[in-house]
């Protein structure tokens, strides 16, 4: 993963006020759903699958207590093959 951690850790303390909520987005091949579901048990899931179902938009909400909480989830999301975090 290649990205200034710090500088997002500060842009999200600058837009959040923790705890709050916040939309991960993600997509991944259908046969991934499952993983990424399991990085936030109990979030709010809403699915969109490609016209030609080939890959499938998740969108994930849930209460995050920190920034770092939110980066922890982007680390962890980063070891799903193939994933796009938007």
């Amino acid at each position: 993963m290649s990205w200034d951690e710090k500088a997002f850790v500060e842009k999200l303390e600058g837009t959040h006020d923790f705890p709050d909520n916040y939309t991960f987005k993600f997509i991944v091949k259908p046969e991934h759903q499952p993983k990424v579901e399991a990085l936030l048990p109990g979030a709010e899931i809403k699915l969109k699958p490609s016209s030609g179902n080939k890959y499938v938009s998740i969108t994930l909400n849930q209460k995050m207590n920190s920034s770092q909480e939110v980066v922890e989830v982007y680390k962890q999301a980063n070891k799903i093959e193939g994933i796009i975090a938007l």
